[in-house]
């Protein structure tokens, strides 16, 4: 069952920010949202939240509709940061998971357990202003998920992060995930949708351009990548038939191909001209396809 939007439309006078979206995301599932500024994602996960109705189309969990009776069953990870700065911690954190139907020693206890995990413990008698940018994150990501909600959305959860913290709240969304949690959450960076996510939606001015299996969609977009590090000039091969795109490389060069063969072909004229250190055919990546179908570059 998981989560269903089912033709959701929602528009703001004239304008339509999302056009008959519709999407099942599995129970205990990393889902994957994309699309530039403006796409509809935000919009999208405001209506999951019950704080916006969609104009047309319903949106349902386990084929309960979403609203005020079912929050409890919900966590949310703003992209703006909603922490008030003067609260401690722990204050901070009980309260909101006390609006959740938490009683407080079961908040305080799983807020120390949250804290540990970080290896923060002692942040919990701090001041929400007295910590830095990522370690704010992590307290605004535990009053996400104190109240253990089935379906989590993460509204760009890992912008402004160091590696480190990106790599301990990564950890975390898996953990929750492999304890069942439902989660949902948008990127702008590729190469964390293509760690953590099975299944994806690209969005384009409120409509899905693309939405399924990873896997999947990188088959279907038919072209690869080849990578090519030689001592010979490698220039020419721009030109060569069946290559789409070029990039030089500080070592060579990387090339968009379209199929498997036309490697071969390209092994064949290179073999012999000087050593060949590296020659890798690979997957091609989710920034490639995020670029043919919407246009634009997302980093």
């Amino acid at each position: 069952m998981g989560l269903t939007i089912d033709h959701v439309t929602k528009r703001f006078g004239q304008f339509t920010a999302v056009n008959d979206l519709s999407l099942v995301i599995p129970e205990s599932e990393i889902f994957g949202f994309l699309g530039a500024n403006g796409a509809g994602k935000t919009t999208t996960f405001r209506m999951i939240l019950g704080l916006l109705d969609p104009s047309e189309g319903k949106i349902s969990w386990n084929g309960l509709p979403l609203n005020y009776s079912t929050s409890h069953l919900v966590g949310y990870l703003p992209e703006e940061r909603g922490l008030y700065p003067k609260l401690k911690v722990r204050d901070q954190i009980v309260y909101l998971a006390r609006l959740r139907g938490m009683q407080k020693a079961e908040a305080q206890k799983e807020l120390k357990r949250w804290l540990e995990k970080f290896k923060v413990p002692e942040y919990e008698n701090k001041k929400v202003e007295e910590l830095s940018k990522g370690n704010q994150q992590k307290i605004q990501f535990i009053a996400a998920v104190i109240h253990k909600p089935k379906l989590l959305i993460l509204d760009e959860p890992f912008s402004g992060l160091d590696p480190v913290n990106v790599e301990q709240l990564k950890d975390a969304v898996i953990s929750l995930k492999e304890s069942g949690t439902t989660i949902v959450f948008s990127s702008h960076q590729m190469h964390h949708v293509e760690e953590l996510c099975e299944h994806l939606c690209i969005m384009h001015k409120g409509r899905p351009v693309v939405h399924g299996g990873l896997k999947e969609i990188k088959r279907a977009f038919g072209k690869k990548n080849l990578l090519i590090h030689a001592d010979c000039p490698l220039d020419e091969l721009k030109e060569f038939p069946g290559v789409v795109k070029a990039k030089t490389t500080m070592e060579g060069i990387l090339l968009q191909i379209e199929g498997e063969q036309v490697a071969g072909s390209i092994l064949q004229e290179i073999v012999g001209k000087g050593f060949i250190r590296k020659f890798a055919l690979e997957e091609p990546s989710l920034n490639d396809i995020f670029i043919e179908k919407v246009g634009a570059s997302y980093e």
